[in-house]
């Protein structure tokens, strides 16, 4: 399978709750195009095709002349949050079947009496447990039961499971019970999804390793059936090119590997989003950022520094720890169709509920009647009064200011404007508070970064963000459509770890080092071939999770070379736990604990720029309407522009209103924007003088 070369036609796609995005590249023109259509939930593939069908259209290309398509979407995430996943069995180490429910002795509520932990995704009449075991070392204390896996394979037939997953205890250590079982089900159930711990994630820490390996099974039937109706779907529609899939982590891979691994793809679209914004920011001079990604269902933040996105290896999605490698970024239940309520308190709330995109918000008409915070900008004069998505979107105003006064206004006694603008404030609240989640709670001043909104809702809400926060803003060119253009900008990519725990003045520390990281370069080798891919020119990077003995958490620390040095690999240690803690333990030994390595096969990186030489100092509104400012507490009349005429060097004195296809820029009254060579505008208070 081939990666992005030069002069190709390129699309990229991401698949939202609300919206599906969409981007296209003709590099042999110079040509780019933007589109955006409402998502399909119920038929997930539909609304990617029509929109590569819609985009290609209007951009006059053929099917037959599209090189790449890369995908970007939430059905697994989706599936996951709604329990839509398949029904899926658990095979475990006797005596550790309720592990899944037990979890751990620490809660996230761990005084509330009334808290509701998430339900398991394996009822427990389903779980089965075989006689076996091997110790932490690795070593075998009892064997594999056979008649335990016959006894266990005619139970699955009798009821009908479509997948299951297998984890034993400590197979991180010891993977040859696990594979034999998945040899003996697959030998008798062909049909069957397996996923194997030892396969997926051969970590230690048993609830983690489980959990992760039932989700992934969880979501293996859906997530095939996906990939399969969308190719399928793409060649009917006449694309040759075979597709490439968005991962968590920041890379691409096919959707064989999706297909395997749908844990890996639990944050697709963020980590599109992160990419564009990185490559957009760094053609203006900017590698200290705060991405702020506002969708239709919720808002994803991520701190970048030195144009490199945070990245985890653990996460809890829905109350459920996942292991996999991923970018870091915190979500919170802020998006455009996000619904707004009141609590039996009286306190207004927004959120995480969401209208997504059937009903959608009140005013697109769809039968939905609970007041979003879409809905509060177009009350507010915000967004236009008539359509969205320059006219492809009809949209009712008088529908908006009915739900807010139904649902908000009249329980709060408030005007309708001032009902909205209180939803915007505690949206925007939100937002700011999860920004600070990733900067100032991790010892970093936001102010130190510049912040770039992206999403259909980003840059309505980003200046008001930034004012708490004291951050300057930077909006890309194609904001709307930045999760669809970040696809573009990658390179194949897999993950791969192992656990393997012994101290660094162990004799044979450096050839064990060696050894692991050989044997998961060859698992990465072997990965790519089975799907198709030529692993010729991959690169790699080495990272190791170590700890000093005695510690109970790990710090990731990058491993420079291959050469596995352990006083550079103890050196970096020391530097990053004092940078995190504030003190290092020179003396001490290290535990190093699981490795990890980073594959990519680097592809050609197109040319998404374009710069901008014509200078409009001085553009002139296409429309004036009133607009409602919470500084100013009333509506104002406010100059409404088209983004294609902000060229470089443009200058934009709030208020005013910026808007384009994708999105819609709000400038308050103490801000303004200028405009840069690369089409970004930039936004700043007024205060602090010229950029």
């Amino acid at each position: 399978m081939e990666a992005i070369a030069d002069g190709r036609v390129c699309i990229g796609l991401d698949v939202g709750g609300t919206f599906t995005d969409l981007f296209l590249l003709d590099e042999i023109r110079g040509r780019t195009f933007r589109h955006k259509l409402p998502s399909t939930p119920k038929d997930p593939h539909r609304g990617p095709i029509q929109g590569i069908r819609e985009i290609l259209e209007h951009a006059e290309i053929t099917p037959g002349k599209v090189d790449f398509v890369g995908l970007g979407t939430t059905v697994a995430t989706n599936a996951l949050l709604e329990r839509r996943g398949a029904r899926c069995a658990l095979i475990t180490t006797k005596g550790f079947r309720d592990v899944l429910e037990i979890g751990r002795q620490c809660r996230p509520h761990a005084y509330d009496i009334f808290a509701k932990k998430p339900q398991p995704l394996v009822p427990r009449d389903m779980r089965f447990e075989v006689e076996e075991r091997i110790s932490a070392d690795g070593s075998v204390v009892l064997s594999l039961s056979d008649s335990d896996l016959h006894r266990v394979a005619e139970t699955l037939t009798s009821i009908q499971v479509e997948s299951v997953a297998i984890c034993f205890l400590n197979s991180y250590a010891n993977p040859a019970h696990e594979q034999y079982a998945a040899q003996f089900l697959r030998d008798r159930l062909p049909n069957l999804d397996i996923t194997t711990s030892q396969e997926l994630v051969p970590e230690f820490r048993e609830y983690e390793r489980l959990s992760s390996t039932v989700v992934n099974a969880y979501l293996m039937p859906v997530m095939r059936s996906y990939m399969a109706r969308f190719s399928n779907a793409a060649r009917d529609l006449g694309l040759k090119k075979a597709l490439f899939v968005m991962n968590s982590g920041g890379g691409i891979f096919t959707p064989e590997m999706a297909s395997q691994r749908p844990i890996d793809m639990l944050l697709s679209g963020p980590s599109g989003g992160t990419s564009a914004a990185i490559y957009q920011a760094a053609l203006a001079g900017y590698s200290q950022l705060i991405t702020f990604d506002m969708g239709g269902t919720s808002t994803d933040v991520c701190l970048i520094k030195e144009g490199r996105a945070e990245l985890t290896h653990a996460r809890t999605i829905d109350g459920l720890p996942i292991r996999s490698t991923s970018v870091d970024v915190h979500t919170v239940g802020a998006g455009g169709s996000s619904v707004a309520w009141i609590d039996d308190g009286g306190m207004l709330r927004v959120g995480p509920k969401s209208s997504g995109a059937d009903p959608g918000p009140a005013c697109y008409g769809r039968s939905g009647f609970e007041p979003t915070v879409t809905d509060a900008n177009v009350v507010l004069g915000r967004l236009h009064q008539e359509y969205l998505l320059d006219g492809a979107l009809k949209i009712d105003a008088n529908l908006s200011r009915q739900a807010i006064e139904r649902s908000i206004g009249l329980e709060k006694r408030l005007q309708t404007a001032d009902a909205a603008a209180a939803i915007l404030a505690v949206s925007n609240t939100s937002i700011a508070q999860a920004i600070r989640f990733i900067s100032v709670e991790r010892g970093m001043d936001p102010s130190d970064f510049m912040l770039v909104p992206f999403g259909g809702a980003g840059p309505l809400h980003a200046a008001d963000v930034a004012r708490d926060l004291d951050m300057a803003v930077l909006i890309p060119p194609a904001p709307g459509v930045m999760c669809a253009m970040g696809v573009l900008t990658k390179n194949v990519q897999l993950d791969l770890s192992q656990t393997r725990i012994f101290r660094t003045d162990d004799a044979s520390a450096a050839e064990q080092i060696k050894a692991i990281f050989l044997d998961l370069e060859c698992r990465i080798v072997e990965s790519l071939r089975e799907s198709n891919v030529d692993p010729t020119g991959l690169l790699y990077e080495y990272m190791i999770d170590a700890r000093y003995v005695g510690q109970n958490f790990e710090i990731s620390i990058p491993v420079a070379t291959a050469t596995f040095d352990i006083e550079a690999i103890k050196h970096e240690f020391h530097l990053a736990h004092t940078r995190l803690y504030g003190y290092d333990q020179r003396l001490s030994a290290l535990e190093l604990v699981t490795f990890r390595v980073k594959a990519t096969i680097p592809a050609a990186t197109p040319d998404l720029a374009t710069k901008h030489e014509q200078h409009t100092p001085d553009p002139k509104p296409c429309d004036r309407r009133q607009v409602f400012f919470h500084s100013l507490g009333d509506f104002i009349e406010c100059p409404v522009y088209r983004r294609e005429q902000l060229i470089a060097e443009v200058n934009i004195a709030g208020p005013a209103i910026v808007e384009q296809m994708d999105t819609t820029i709000i400038v308050p009254p103490d801000f303004y924007g200028v405009g840069d060579k690369w089409g970004n505008l930039i936004l700043k208070k007024k205060h602090e003088g010229s950029i």
